[in-house]
């Protein structure tokens, strides 16, 4: 009878294996996107790499059959989470995620088991996951949508994860989904007349980001993302260094005519991030930026071309939302940044995503665009 075994990560060794099990798991699948390696790294290696780390713990665990890496895991503990008044937190409430591993329920369990003993240990009394690490980095599991790659930013997930996970008591309570819609037409008549309309309001301009001054442009819409998401369920506020953290990952990838920034009256008070399908232009570094991949990425971000556009954040202040100009800078800003995505990027579809099943505003704007769901990702939960 083959042994099951789960040890801690410790080493620099037990580190690589942990990042590097996915692309064994993966290894058929067409529709995966190797992560580039550095950025997992980066996202475990505590501290030093990883400002999440300042009011976050975690731990990480390698499942081992006779001598075989063939399942991972960890465990967090967010002390924002355990705010009183964090929405889906509170206090009690830790966290697992990164969770891979063969089809295989004993060693599914065995995992699991692991970081629900952490986490009692810590003193909390319900599981929510996955999160990898937190609701900000690749949250839920993938649970319909797999018939094709993911966009930026967005997980990947074998379709049994699901089973294995409710068989062991886990149970979903959360849905983000994702919606796709094509982008090189135009958008329907009725939201064209509300875009028209907005331009002729004078108190309202919606304008690019300028990236010559991007340390203070990412404050900025940061600091609205922070207030207008601030009651959404599982949201968590990010730090000053987490925001110069976030912003100077996402500097490559930022162009200023993807990125709007809504004024009213003179005063910033909406943003819209689009971010290029990178997936597209990473896809056959198989994860590594190094000797040659950086090189290759860099030359092809230069003027990229791809086929999918995702819009992973959209916000607007809470003193103007419910406002009927709130609706006029979101279909304003949406509408630009489409022209631009076909013009300058050549896309000819756009995501999304992530929406909260229950975000009322955000889906009649996905439902206003004739969008539609394509992928699903799930929140579990368990009492401890």
């Amino acid at each position: 009878m083959s042994s099951i075994s789960i040890r801690p990560v410790v080493t620099a060794a037990d580190r690589k294996a942990f990042v590097n099990l996915p692309w064994r798991l993966y290894a058929d699948d067409p529709n995966w996107v190797p992560p580039l390696k550095s950025e997992v790294h980066g996202l475990i290696g505590g501290l030093k790499t990883n400002p999440w780390f300042e009011h976050a713990e975690a731990a990480f665990w390698l499942a081992e059959r006779n001598g075989a890496v063939v399942g991972r895991i960890s465990a967090q503990v967010d002390q924002l989470v355990l705010r009183p008044e964090s929405p889906g937190g509170g206090p009690g409430t830790g966290h697992w995620g990164m969770f891979e591993c063969i089809d295989d329920q004993a060693l599914a369990d065995a995992l699991l088991d692991t970081v629900e003993a952490w986490l009692r240990a810590k003193g909390m009394t319900r599981a929510l996951g996955p999160f990898s690490l937190s609701i900000w980095d690749e949250p839920g599991l993938l649970v319909q949508g797999f018939e094709g790659p993911p966009t930026v930013m967005m997980g990947h997930h074998r379709s049994y994860y699901e089973r294995l996970v409710t068989a062991h008591g886990h149970v979903g309570i959360k849905d983000l989904h994702c919606w796709s819609l094509p982008i090189a037409g135009p958008f329907p008549e009725m939201v064209q007349r509300i875009v028209a309309f907005s331009e002729r309001n004078a108190k309202l301009v919606t304008r690019p980001v300028d990236k010559a001054k991007f340390d203070q442009e990412a404050a900025l819409i940061l600091d609205i993302l922070n207030d207008a998401w601030s009651d959404n369920w599982g949201f968590v506020p990010l730090t000053p260094r987490e925001i110069a953290y976030v912003g100077k990952k996402l500097k490559p990838i930022i162009f200023e005519d993807l990125v709007r920034i809504a004024e009213y009256e003179g005063v910033p008070v909406g943003f819209m991030i689009t971010l290029p399908d990178i997936n597209e232009l990473t896809g056959d570094l198989n994860g590594e930026l190094f000797p040659f991949g950086w090189a290759k990425l860099l030359w092809r971000l230069r003027a990229p071309k791809v086929r999918r556009m995702r819009v992973p954040l959209m916000g607007i202040r809470k003193s103007l939302q419910g406002h009927r100009v709130a609706s006029l800078m979101a279909f304003q800003m949406i509408e630009y940044i489409r022209r631009a995505s076909v013009a300058e990027f050549g896309a000819s579809e756009g995501e999304i995503g992530w929406i909260l099943d229950d975000n009322g505003p955000m889906r009649s704007i996905a439902d206003a665009i004739e969008s539609h769901v394509t992928r699903t990702y799930r929140v579990f939960e368990k009492a401890l």
